[in-house]
């Protein structure tokens, strides 16, 4: 049987620090992701759940979006998607009972691990204005407390319809027609937070804001560098991927603030060596660059490019693909070139030595990948540093080459798929031509909010109903208190869920929890009570089926796909044109719809049946052909920028344990890094604690420091002396997050600047 939730809180009272290893997975990887399965859902449930975990008639990760082989092991999946698995397939149950014994006031109190420790949610629950505790409430009750504020706005642009990446294709679809029909094209969601950035660049310089790689250009390329991304936590089966490349030949070259174990070494627990020998090393070279030094690292890689092209005419430069494919490159080697090497180097915080041995490979290379991940995508400049990133393959044209291309890293399952159905604040004219053609409805023109708007809507009084399809809006967004702030002003939030988090605890006048099915569960729909399955897209661009085998963990969960459609009629109204029972009905109806209004859809319901899915579009990389502005990839001159840290001060990054997953924590170890029972941690280069006058292990406060004068306090944590680059410091979100203002966000895409706060250590008050 599995163990009971937690009845007490740890804090960090039990925090110890240990050697960070130089290798990722092997025997721990396989120990803990079973002790935590057997943990949550005992021995058969763990078995019954695990072997269907990625695999093509079982379901898929709620955890990230890494794609799978064709082919596939019988164990695919690594220790933090056994993690999620467990805590969504967890037999310990939150009842009514529970929210009784237990006043709103006492579970803000208590944190998000210990919330998200007490198991799956089984009844809709609603916190009447002024109440202590939350109530039952059947469905009825709830969509008419939903329909009754939304009725009482005065603008259908008063209301936020919030998605988390882990809603599946039908059911996005399907909310975002909800949301457009209620008169609305607020539709923020979690990418706004991490690859937006990644999506703004994209669209500008190739026409498509996806990836262009498959899984099988990994191992083809000569070189991939992996830049501000941590694999061995993040998206620990890219390691595999890796490591095929390698032993194929690839050569990788890792660019990073922090050593990150699974780039150093990876020990396949998939593989007789990475149980018991020592594993496959995985870069070939670090670049240990500052916080925010990448648009420097780039440019100067275009710089030398140029510059050896001159020295050896047609020699460098893929001249035939650049004059045939591409438009502004006259103007985007004038910028290049007039590039200072001093401030190159002090922007990265590298050797010029370093940078043109890196140089070399890559001008070597015939076929060059470059991943990344948040370690780009959170600062002022990061639109142009990925503008950058795409200069430099524009120059040897790997775009639209087998084993070249861009390969932004995207986390959460489905949140590229999201996106494709339609979860955006600034939809295309095509799209809504289209939703209008299918469905009979106007759809809005006006574009909507993102999440920083969002907040700040809510924060203003401009927006009073917030409703969030999944994810963990509080803990995911910056500014804590000012978005917290923000939801309590609010008539009413609604937090679809499968489990409880720091978001229900923070509600408007009124607050509703709908307890939602998960990817491990049978999905059953009509009156017949059909088996249905869901699709997701994963962060390459294929589409693929899901299927949950598991019994629901309450009988009141409905799908996300019945709640949005049950929600629409009650609000909407008898009247209205689109048959939402019957689209809920049989999901093979929603994906009719879709193939009708989203082009590279053709035949869905068929060619979903069939093998492992199918590969959506990319224009770029199919024929060569850019859907951009002037109809050809786009090189860009950008002004150059990097951080600047004031004397005495660091450039902190936020960055996750390996015990976590975005915002959910499983534990509280962080063991790749030597953390163990506690995460309010920060870590220092040695010789930056040494001029700053601090010693291992002193308890400080972090306090952030603002162009506007402004400041902001996370108190209590511990100095871990850390191999970070010099300048530079890190620690763990959410518990950062308050540090970050809410206006401080990248130019065009307005994401938040996680990855660039200037902090001061302080002693810790007492």
């Amino acid at each position: 049987m599995a163990r009971k939730a937690p009845t007490t809180d740890p804090g960090d009272e039990n925090l110890r620090v240990g050697h960070a290893k130089d290798w990722a997975a092997g025997v721990p990887a396989v120990t803990v992701a079973l002790r935590d399965a057997v943990n949550q859902m005992g021995v058969k449930r763990s078995a019954e759940t695990l072997l269907r975990l990625n695999q093509k008639k079982g379901f898929d990760c709620p955890g990230c979006a890494w794609p799978e082989e064709d082919k596939r092991h019988i164990a695919e999946f690594c220790e933090n998607g056994a993690k999620a698995v467990a805590e969504e397939a967890t037999l310990r149950r939150i009842t009514p009972e529970f929210f009784a014994e237990h006043s709103v006031a006492e579970l803000a109190g208590r944190s998000g691990y210990w919330l998200g420790q007490q198991g799956r949610l089984t009844t809709p629950m609603l916190l009447d204005a002024d109440a202590t505790h939350y109530r039952p409430v059947t469905w009825d009750e709830a969509f008419g407390v939903i329909a009754e504020e939304l009725r009482a706005l005065d603008s259908a642009d008063e209301a936020v319809f919030y998605t988390s990446g882990r809603t599946s294709n039908e059911a996005a679809f399907l909310y975002q027609a909800f949301v457009r029909s209620f008169g609305t094209n607020n539709l923020p969601d979690c990418s706004n937070m991490c690859h937006e950035s990644s999506g703004s660049a994209l669209t500008e310089t190739l026409g498509v804001g996806k990836g262009s790689v498959s899984l099988a250009d990994l191992g083809k390329a000569d070189l991939i560098l992996v830049v501000g991304q941590n694999p061995g936590t993040n998206h620990p089966r890219m390691l595999s991927a890796l490591e095929k490349a390698k032993r194929g030949g690839t050569r990788i070259t890792a660019v990073n603030p922090l050593p990150e174990a699974g780039l150093l070494r990876f020990k396949n627990p998939q593989n007789p060596s990475g149980v018991v020998g020592r594993g496959t090393p995985l870069a070939d070279r670090f670049l240990q660059i500052k916080v925010g030094g990448d648009l420097a690292l780039f440019r100067a890689f275009g710089k030398l490019l140029l510059e050896a092209e001159d020295a050896a005419p047609g020699t460098v430069l893929d001249q035939e693909f650049i004059a045939a494919y591409t438009h502004g490159f006259e103007d985007y080697a004038k910028t290049a070139r007039a590039t200072d090497w001093p401030e190159i180097l002090a922007a990265t915080g590298l050797s010029r030595t370093e940078i043109e041995a890196a140089f070399a490979e890559v001008r070597a290379s015939k076929r060059l990948i470059v991943c990344w991940a948040m370690g780009l995508t959170q600062h002022k400049h990061a639109v142009p540093t990925i503008r950058e990133v795409v200069n430099v393959l524009l120059l040897g044209g790997h775009v639209g080459r087998p084993g070249a291309g861009v390969c932004p890293v995207r986390g959460h399952s489905n949140v590229q798929g999201d996106r494709t159905m339609g979860i955006y604040e600034k939809p295309k004219d095509a799209f809504l031509d289209a939703m209008e053609a299918e469905f009979g409805v106007p759809m809005p023109r006006e574009h909507g909010l993102d999440t920083v708007d969002a907040i700040r809507a809510m924060r203003d009084g401009r927006a009073k109903v917030f409703f969030a399809m999944g994810g963990n809006f509080v803990a995911a967004t910056p500014d804590t208190d000012v978005t917290e702030a923000a939801l309590r002003s609010t008539a009413l939030t609604v937090q679809v869920s499968t489990k409880l988090n720091r978001s229900h605890v923070v509600g408007g006048r009124r607050a509703l929890i709908l307890p939602t099915l998960g990817r491990t569960e049978v999905d059953r729909a009509g009156a017949g009570g059909q088996e249905q399955f869901v699709t997701v897209e994963d962060s390459m661009g294929l589409v693929h089926a899901s299927r949950g085998r598991l019994d629901p963990a309450g009988e009141a969960l409905l799908s996300e796909v019945a709640i949005v459609a049950r929600l629409a009629r009650t609000v909407l109204g008898a009247q209205h044109p689109v048959p939402w029972e019957d689209l809920a009905a049989d999901y093979d109806r929603i994906r009719d719809r879709i193939e009708r209004v989203i082009p590279g859809f053709e035949q869905f319901n068929s060619r979903i049946r069939r093998g492992s899915g199918f590969a959506l579009p990319h224009a770029p990389r199919d024929s060569r052909t850019f859907p951009t502005a002037t109809g050809k990839a786009n090189f860009t001159a950008n002004a150059f920028e990097a951080p600047t840290i004031p004397e005495g001060r660091l450039l902190l990054q936020t960055v996750r344990s390996h015990d976590q997953y975005n915002t959910t924590i499983y534990g509280l170890d962080d063991r790749y890094r030597g953390i163990h029972a506690g995460r309010r941690v920060v870590f220092v280069n040695p010789d930056d604690l040494s001029a700053l006058g601090f010693a291992d292990a002193a308890m400080v406060d972090l306090v952030s420091e603002w162009t506007d004068g402004s400041e902001r306090r996370a108190p209590g944590f511990r100095v871990v002396a850390y191999d970070t680059a010099r300048g530079c410091a890190a620690a763990y979100f959410p518990e950062t997050n308050v540090l970050v203002p809410l206006d401080s966000t990248a130019e065009v895409s307005n994401t938040p600047t996680s990855k660039a706060i200037v902090v001061r250590l302080e002693a810790a008050r007492p």
